[in-house]
């Protein structure tokens, strides 16, 4: 790709983060539409599990497989598909008549997601070469998520109360166009030097996996341990499979010789533990709002700015941090708020006190918006610019699998601790678990942060490059073993 001035690499960061702001926002405002789609769709605990799972889930599965084609085909060419997809999904889901035709479209959704935020993560990696301005761009990036949090609750809530649900997609309509139309005129197209060969029995394998542990997670409660059973032996052989079958290929779906870098490690399991806190705290945030509190669709989107809005100043300065100091910092922080935030929770109910709620929230936030600086930057930098894409898809899938898991246990231990009771009385008792979750999951980012940003941890990155960097030297394009 051609060296581009200043304001040109503004510009495609710009339109990079134009794209992960609809991707980010339909997550958020979802989230505040949830009881109002309960009532008008006649869902349960598990429908409302699967309108937000079905989306990360293919997500999750088809991140990878994004990641790689845009590698070989090109950047831009699959950016640009993925904009016409997810507007497209956008418009069917504002059209759906009941909830299986809106988890249907949500998944189409997700097929033209998949090929945006890894995609464009490849894109501005490889626009921004120089490692400070890079981090300085990726904690741009990670503002955005904040300003969807921000944007998304108090937007969702005020479409939900004026004119119903389905406003909610709408939003992604002007900017999925006008992101089209700015690549198509700015993005420079870029490819990896060698195409990377498909990978379609490690794709069914991660299909399998993530689907299968999924159903079993959601469907427990209802349907039973023993009914589930089968889908979890079906998750076990699949992962088995990747296991064996993954390092046999010269050019895998997963190379599993990234994990060999400790950071790399870290990053991956810190991006599922984060997101996976995410998804679970907007959860139960809004069904405790809306349903146990009788909050309208708008005050709920006004509580969660405590949270949105420390994510969207946090964003950036743990961008800074990370280029000036590394990531140890930035993850301390972010595991130290998280855990606080999910302590408050589960041992003092901190939402039953309007005080406390507003605390553990805004906790939240500040954790929320230290840790993707640290976890992005730590997945793309230590890896060979060529895999830019399958590297960043990578930590892309442990975000949306972190999140579709978050939502999937805590919803499955919601359900199972409200059968039997009353929804308003029983709910505080009922989520309590699901908050000792969460504040184990910060506790998590606490301690890979400690553990894997130390000297030792990135000569074993420095390790891993080389390997990867000499392994695509010796072996020819298409080469099988």
């Amino acid at each position: 790709m051609p060296e581009l001035t200043h304001r040109r690499r503004m510009l495609v960061l710009a339109i990079c983060c134009m794209s992960l702001l609809i991707v980010s926002i339909d997550n958020t405002i979802l989230n505040v539409a949830l009881p109002s789609i309960q009532r008008d769709l006649h869902a349960s605990t598990s429908g409302l599990q699967w309108a937000i799972d079905a989306y990360t889930l293919v997500l999750a599965t088809l991140l990878m497989l994004s990641g790689s084609t845009a590698d070989r085909i090109g950047r831009k060419r699959v950016f640009m598909t993925g904009l016409v997809l997810f507007t497209i999904g956008s418009l069917l889901c504002s059209l759906a008549p009941d909830l299986t035709s809106l988890i249907v479209f949500r998944m189409v959704q997700a097929v033209g997601g998949s090929m945006l935020n890894p995609v464009a993560m490849s894109i501005i990696t490889n626009t921004f070469t120089d490692p400070r301005e890079r981090a300085r761009a990726i904690g741009t990036w990670g503002a955005v998520v904040g300003l969807s949090m921000a944007a998304g609750p108090l937007v969702g809530g005020v479409l939900v109360e004026s004119v119903g649900w389905r406003s909610v997609f709408w939003v992604n309509l002007p900017v999925g166009l006008a992101a089209l139309l700015l690549t198509l005129r700015f993005v420079p197209e870029s490819r990896a030097p060698k195409a990377r060969r498909a990978d379609p029995v490690g794709q069914v394998l991660v299909i399998a996996l993530f689907g299968a542990l999924t159903y079993a997670i959601i469907e427990a409660p209802s349907a039973g341990l023993a009914s589930v059973l089968p889908y979890a032996a079906v998750a076990l052989v699949a992962l088995l499979a990747l296991l064996v079958y993954e390092p046999r290929r010269p050019e895998p779906l997963i190379d599993l010789r990234f994990f060999r870098s400790v950071p790399f490690s870290g990053a991956t399991v810190t991006a599922v533990a984060a997101f996976a806190a995410l998804g679970g705290f907007l959860f139960l945030s809004t069904l405790y709002l809306q349903n146990v509190r009788g909050l309208s669709a708008l005050h709920a989107g006004l509580w969660m700015l405590p949270m949105a809005v420390p994510t969207f100043f946090c964003a950036p300065l743990s961008g800074r941090l990370v280029g000036n100091r590394g990531p140890r910092l930035p993850l301390l922080i972010a595991g130290g708020a998280m855990t606080v935030s999910g302590v408050l929770f589960a041992a003092f109910e901190a939402e039953t006190s309007n005080v406390t709620l507003f605390l553990g929230y805004l906790l939240f936030g500040v954790g929320f918006g230290f840790v993707n600086a640290p976890i992005t930057n730590t997945a793309v930098s230590g890896m060979p610019r060529a895999q830019a894409g399958v590297a960043a898809a990578v930590a892309s899938t442990s975000r949306q699998l972190g999140q579709t898991l978050g939502v999937a246990v805590l919803g499955a231990v919601l359900a199972s601790g409200l059968s039997g009771s009353s929804y308003a009385t029983g709910f505080v008792t009922a989520s309590r678990p699901g908050w000792w979750i969460l504040a184990g999951c910060g506790l998590a980012v606490l301690v890979l942060g400690a553990v894997t940003s130390g000297h030792w941890a990135h000569r074993t990155a420095e390790r891993t490059a080389q390997q990867l960097e000499t392994a695509e030297v010796r072996q020819p394009v298409g080469a099988g073993r």
